[in-house]
């Protein structure tokens, strides 16, 4: 069944022009509420890959030189249009992706703030002068573009997550290949559309589809590639940092999170309980920083249940463009199994779940928001990210217990703690081991603070005047008169 309301026009975008469907080979693009198919992406070759490195190549060779005035003047009106076409893209998006609708908007607003700070910041990178030991020397520190980037973006948050890439690579003076999400392309169509709306050069942006692991082995092998950016998931992140290894390709990785929280008994449990379970809930908890393991002092640990259930219970879910509709649906088939794998393995191992645990209906990918309580050390849930719907809360009597057991997996990336108290919160920014550390509230939105993670979560930042880092090469230059 095809979806019968108006849905992206899926393409390649590679030197300024957009390549459909045609008679290639192409997959369909199904609707994770219903299962109906949206449309239809085309699925590039060898040759596709080649031609967008190829002008990547060739428009590098200008946009390095191009004033950082211009650069800025085509990212802010990038920002422009995607406030313009917010609604409409983010209509797509709840399509193909299937997070509400008000969610897939303000994640299009969102990225528009992004393109608006790498317009400015990029105006920013400066070089410096060293002081030199003789008169007659100058001594100079060049800040320079890499060159041709590849950006390699999810399915969670796929306008934004390719957004911060483009942005920064932009911004930087580099030129770009993405390689965006075939389960949710629309936003990677529509961002390509707007700039090139927005009057950015043929070339200095190329989007193109097809099988992930031949596409990204050809790009990170090409000797033209200098710089790969890749948000996902561990095994991948590995895989492709090994392969860009191989070829001296520099790199960031942001990868997956299964973040701790920390609820102290001196906190304000009320507020930590309503802040949390719609930040859990969020995305249906397809989140990399999405809180997971929550560990409650246990003074307070009846009581944050209670109000942490009640706000659970209340989360509607449904298709994303229905009103009022809280949580949206999971990203595919697989992911709704891996849920109730999970559900039924924390049940098996002996813990209690307290609300959900069960796929919603037979139509869609549904799955009932779970809370499950005291969670074996061995069970799935305490060991992997479930990235979905469904949190851990277990009990803890010392900080110094829930600290070690927060940094016991191999995961870094966000970490979250609810504490009045400035000497626990001292502890808990200067011991926990993540790229991300939030308390009291949640801090990491913005385009002006570095987002990362150490550990097996990767390693670079996007965000902040550090999200340059990987797209700049540092020149110094001396020079005798």
């Amino acid at each position: 069944m095809t979806h019968a309301q108006p849905y992206e026009s899926l393409c390649q975008y590679i030197d300024g022009e957009s390549i459909g469907v045609g008679n290639g080979p192409s997959q369909p693009v199904f609707n994770p509420a219903d299962g109906s198919l949206l449309g239809r992406l085309p699925s590039g070759n060898r040759d596709d890959v080649d031609g967008a490195i190829a002008a990547a190549e060739r428009a590098f060779g200008s946009w390095r030189h191009e004033s950082p005035l211009k650069r800025s003047e085509i990212l802010r009106r990038a920002a422009a249009l995607m406030r313009e076409r917010a609604a409409e893209i983010g209509r797509n998006i709840t399509l193909d992706q299937g997070k509400p609708l008000a969610e897939a908007i303000g994640e299009v607003n969102g990225s528009a703030e992004h393109a608006e700070w790498h317009a400015e910041e990029g105006r920013r990178i400066y070089g410096r002068v060293i002081p030199p030991r003789l008169p007659e020397v100058r001594q100079l520190v060049l800040r320079e573009p890499i060159g041709v980037c590849v950006a390699i973006s999810p399915w969670n948050f796929p306008f934004n997550q390719a957004l911060r890439k483009v942005a920064a690579a932009l911004a930087a003076g580099c030129t770009v290949v993405l390689k965006g999400p075939a389960e949710a392309p629309s936003a990677i169509c529509a961002l390509a559309r707007v700039f090139h709306d927005a009057g950015l050069p043929p070339g200095c942006l190329n989007v193109v589809w097809g099988p992930a692991p031949e596409i990204s082995r050809q790009l990170i092998e090409s000797p033209v590639v200098r710089m790969v950016s890749f948000t996902g998931s561990v095994p991948v992140g590995k895989h492709l940092a090994a392969l860009s290894g191989q070829h001296m390709k520099r790199t960031t990785m942001e990868l997956g999170g299964h973040a701790p929280v920390i609820v102290c008994a001196d906190a304000d449990v009320d507020r930590a309980a309503d802040l949390l379970a719609p930040y859990k809930f969020r995305n249906a908890g397809q989140v990399c920083v999405s809180p997971t393991r929550f560990m409650v002092e246990r003074p307070v640990l009846e009581r944050f249940t209670e109000r942490f259930l009640e706000r659970v219970r209340a989360v509607r879910v449904g298709p994303g463009l229905e009103p009022g509709v809280i949580m949206g649906p999971v990203a595919s088939e697989r992911r709704l199994a891996e849920m109730q794998a999970f559900a039924d393995d924390a049940r098996a191992t002996g813990a209690e779940v307290l609300t959900g645990g069960r796929r919603i209906g037979e139509q869609g990918n549904f799955f009932e928001p779970t809370v499950v309580l005291n969670p074996q050390a061995q069970s799935r849930l305490m060991r992997d990210e479930p990235f979905g719907p469904m949190a851990a809360i277990l009990p803890f009597d010392d900080l110094d217990e829930a600290i070690a057991l927060a940094n016991s997996l191999p995961f870094g990336l966000a970490s979250y703690a609810f504490t009045r108290s400035t000497h626990n919160a001292h502890r808990l920014a200067t011991r926990l081991e993540a790229g991300m550390v939030n308390i009291n509230h949640f801090g990491m939105a913005p385009a002006e603070i570095p987002f990362g993670g150490i550990k097996d979560s990767g390693f670079g930042s996007e965000g902040g005047t550090e999200t340059f880092d990987s797209y700049l090469v540092t020149k110094f230059v001396t020079q005798m008169n």
